[in-house]
């Protein structure tokens, strides 16, 4: 009836690496050299994007606006450092994983921790989305003649980043580690420079290429403007989340490695942010409109400013590019693991939760490579679009995850409780406040449609979780084995087309389970028709009857219209109506060696197996009989 590929080939291998066994699972854990890579290149790289995100709102205020990006800043690390101090406590008390989903839902109960995980799921894919556009920005800047192919490029480096991901998370810590420490190292560089010139030029140094003119003012400064930067700013701590999601993955001592790595990532971000914020007040270098020719990101500007551009620019430009391309890493490394988590619950698929060929939650990254992919494609990959959507869903997940850990100290009560308290307090409270101010400031460019997100996939939720409750208590089974509704053997129904080798091995296999079998022929054709009478009587009913068997019934349907399959399943479902036993329908299955030759061969018997499926009829099984290509007959 049809074909099937069964063999794996070796270009599979060679893409996502060879399969590892469960046993291999502890030398993919991490240490901190790897764990800042994997799991802080959203941090580290919203360096690159979080001031300018700020920055972009002020646009209107003109030069103006860097008067006020200090405080703002200032205001944005004070923030940083409430999260690193309760998220160190975090990893501690949750040394399982400790994530917002799991603080949340363990000390506020399923809904809030549904909130935290269904909001965090949609910053982890906003994340993935900005990263890579704002690391086609940063290209677009150098190579100007690319503008035109942004989007282009951003779905390239998407379904790199997911073959990387696919490969396992060591891998993709090698992979995206030099890219890291070059980033850190050529703009630590160059704000070492840049402070020096500022020094030297008595806070008005000389840049070495003048930056872009900023706009003439437009408007004048505001309360409203003010808090829109704040908001749009506050995108530079999106990643702190990722390592307490993540700690299981670190080697041993696993807290200890995990609090380092978040220390390592916390340190490195604050000293970026200040170090690019003061050159762009000291070098007066304002944002500009992404969506038109000639774009220059605030970091493309900078450079050239303290730098120039030369082979240096060019190789800071690139290590740019390469970490906001990969900062979508850290949603690749915290979707999936999240997933896993709520699917476990029973609040997503069951095969969220299962580990992939190199022991990664593949699901999970195909699914947010899908979803990534869609969001770039409706907003054409440009960064200032997708911000207004961003920050909104990982500052629910900080609150909600703070407000637990509250909970947590409280009912804890040991030595020390009453400071770990105060620490979560003042974290719940001030990412609280800051929520608040992103949603009232993001409404209405696009925070509105992150809010709906949230109540849809907690429908979601409840759906798949009601499913999986419906199906427990249908299946569940407290009664004996019911020997006296036993029927006796089936009645076996094979649909052939021809009398061959595939053939014969479903009927011997059939003539194994029941006397009583029907081969099925649909007849299109008049001349194959008698052909298989022929055939039927000469290879099948002959020899069967001379060894005293019982012989099969060859039933042949008339099909005026062509219909090869509905003739099956109308025969298949009249049988089971007029018996009380069950009806087996034995499908042959050719199955060839080399993936290319599944694609030479009809597939009928695949479909007919799923529409009998999708049928729903009961008392009704079907079985497949596969017959190897290079099989020899018997």
């Amino acid at each position: 009836m049809g074909s099937r590929y069964a063999h794996g080939v070796s270009f599979i291998d060679r893409i996502f690496g060879r399969r590892l066994a469960t046993w291999e699972a502890e030398r993919e854990q991490i240490g901190p050299a790897a764990g800042v890579p994997i799991l802080g290149l959203d941090g580290l790289s919203s360096a690159a994007y979080g001031p300018e995100a700020g920055l972009s709102v002020l646009i209107p205020v003109g030069l103006a606006g860097l008067l006020y990006v200090g405080p703002i800043t200032l205001a944005i690390l004070v923030l940083l450092a409430i999260l690193y101090f309760s998220y160190r406590q975090t990893i501690e008390a949750y040394p399982n994983g400790g994530g917002s989903y799991v603080v949340a839902k363990v000390n506020l109960g399923t809904m809030p921790g549904l909130i935290a995980a269904a909001a965090l799921l949609i910053d982890y894919v906003l994340n993935v989305a900005v990263g890579i556009s704002a690391g086609v920005g940063a290209l677009v800047s150098a190579v100007p003649a690319l503008h035109a192919h942004v989007l282009t490029l951003c779905l390239l480096i998407l379904v790199v980043l997911a073959l990387l991901n696919l490969r396992g998370m060591r891998e993709s810590g090698f992979a995206f580690g030099v890219p890291t420490f070059a980033f850190v190292a050529t703009l630590a560089v160059v704000i070492v420079i840049g402070v020096v010139k500022t020094i030297i030029g008595h806070g008005h140094p000389t840049a070495v290429i003048a930056p872009p003119h900023p706009m003439a003012a437009t408007a004048a400064m505001s309360a409203w403007l003010l808090l829109r930067s704040f908001a749009s700013g506050c995108t530079a701590m999106t990643g702190v989340e990722a390592v307490s999601n993540a700690v299981p993955a670190f080697t041993e001592p696993r807290v200890r490695n995990a609090q380092r790595t978040l220390t390592a990532i916390v340190v490195i971000l604050a000293g970026l942010l200040a170090g690019i914020v003061f050159l762009a007040r000291a070098y007066g270098i304002m944002a500009v409109d992404q969506t038109k020719p000639g774009y220059q990101s605030i970091l493309s500007s900078l450079v050239a400013a303290v730098a120039g551009r030369g082979l240096f620019y060019y190789v800071t430009i690139g290590s740019v590019l390469a970490v906001l391309s990969f900062s979508a890493n850290t949603s690749f490394a915290g979707f999936p693991r999240l997933c896993r988590l709520v699917a476990e619950d029973g609040y997503l698929p069951k095969s969220f939760a299962n580990v992939g060929r190199r022991l990664v939650y593949s699901s999970g990254i195909i699914v947010l490579t899908i979803l990534s992919a869609l969001l770039l494609i409706v907003f054409g990959g440009i960064t200032d679009r997708l911000i207004p959507l961003f920050a909104v869903g990982a500052f629910a997940a900080f609150t909600l995850s703070q407000a637990g850990m509250v909970v947590h100290w409280h009912r804890l009560r040991g030595a020390g409780h009453r400071t770990s308290l105060t620490i979560n307090a003042v974290g719940a409270v001030a990412t609280g406040a800051a929520l608040a101010i992103i949603v009232i400031a993001k409404f209405t460019e696009g925070a509105w449609i992150s809010i709906l997100l949230i109540p849809g996939s907690l429908a979601v939720f409840m759906s798949v979780h009601r499913h999986y409750l419906t199906v427990a208590s249908k299946i569940h089974e407290d009664r004996p084995f019911d020997a006296a509704a036993l029927t006796g053997p089936p009645v076996v129904v094979l649909p052939v087309v021809s009398w061959n080798t595939v053939t014969e091995k479903a009927l011997r296999f059939a003539l194994t389970i029941t006397k009583d079998i029907v081969a099925l022929h649909v007849a299109v054709d008049e001349a194959k028709r008698k052909h298989l009478e022929e055939d039927w009587k000469k290879f099948v009913e002959q020899p069967l009857q001379a060894r005293g068997f019982p012989v099969p019934r060859l039933v042949v349907l008339d099909s005026p219209y062509r219909r090869l399959l509905k003739p099956i399943i109308d025969f298949v479902d009249g049988l089971r109506r007029q018996s009380d036993r069950m009806v087996a329908v034995i499908v042959p299955d050719l199955v060839e060696r080399r993936w290319f030759e599944y694609m030479l061969h009809n597939h009928r018997g695949d479909v007919l197996r799923t529409l009998l499926l999708l049928r729903g009829l009961d008392k009704v099984v079907v079985v497949s009989v596969p017959w190897y290509f290079d099989e020899e007959s018997s």
